[in-house]
């Protein structure tokens, strides 16, 4: 059977292959051609810095990189399969499944990172390689009035968290999805909240089904032994 898709289907499948390609081809030139800690000023305000990110975002790292990495993985997935049926709902916007694209492709990105860099790259294992982070906007500096406390008088660095195109297309797709998607986020977590609450209650009669069951079993055998009495 021939597999067909909606208008929103290709756009959507479009903006996520161009993400994870562009985002690795990227990233690739970065790992070939710089460094680990070098920076290639490209202008005053834009620079390549290559990082290499060993944990979650902000190098952040929560336990072992490989449990990390499976988490991943299960979110992405659980983001793609919704990314699947919101694009062939009518009730949502192009904009949203777009948006909600981003963030799944900007995950997938990071992904591909972490799953094959340590063996491709660096003759390490599966699943615990690092974000390769690249782009550098040191925009401006600025400083606070002494009479702030805590903050005041230092002087600050607007912008200065390194980090690659998967990043921007997570936060970008997270951001227009805040501020101007408002209330199709709120009715797509909705929707999540009632598909979760229908899971629970179907296991939960589920297990009290089994139980009459049992219970059943139980008293048809007290009366077969009551009957050959």
């Amino acid at each position: 059977m021939a597999i067909t898709f909606n208008s929103k289907q290709k756009i959507a499948l479009f903006v996520a292959l161009f993400i994870i390609v562009a985002d690795q081809l990227l990233k690739f030139w970065t790992r070939v051609n710089l460094a680990d800690g070098s920076v290639v000023e490209v202008a005053s305000w834009f620079k390549l810095c290559y990082v290499q990110n060993p944990g979650a975002a902000f190098g952040m790292t929560f336990g072992p990189k490989i449990f990390l990495t499976i988490f991943r993985i299960f979110a992405v997935g659980c983001l793609f399969f919704c990314s699947c049926r919101i694009a062939k709902r009518t009730d949502f916007s192009l904009a949203f499944v777009v948006a909600f694209v981003m963030i799944a492709a900007g995950a997938t990105g990071n992904i591909i990172d972490c799953v094959f860099y340590a063996k491709v790259f660096d003759g390490g294992d599966w699943l615990v390689g690092k974000v390769v982070d690249m782009l550098y906007f040191p925009l401006f500096r600025f400083s606070l009035p002494d009479w702030i406390p805590l903050l005041g008088g230092q002087s600050y660095l607007f912008f200065s968290p390194v980090f690659n195109l998967a990043d921007a297309a997570i936060t970008c797709g997270t951001f227009y999805m805040m501020f101007f998607r408002f209330k199709e986020l709120t009715k797509f977590t909705d929707l999540c909240s009632e598909k979760i609450s229908l899971f629970f209650s179907m296991s939960s009669k589920y297990r009290d089904d089994d139980d009459n069951c049992k219970d059943d079993d139980i008293e048809i055998t007290k009366n077969d032994e009551n009957v050959e009495k």
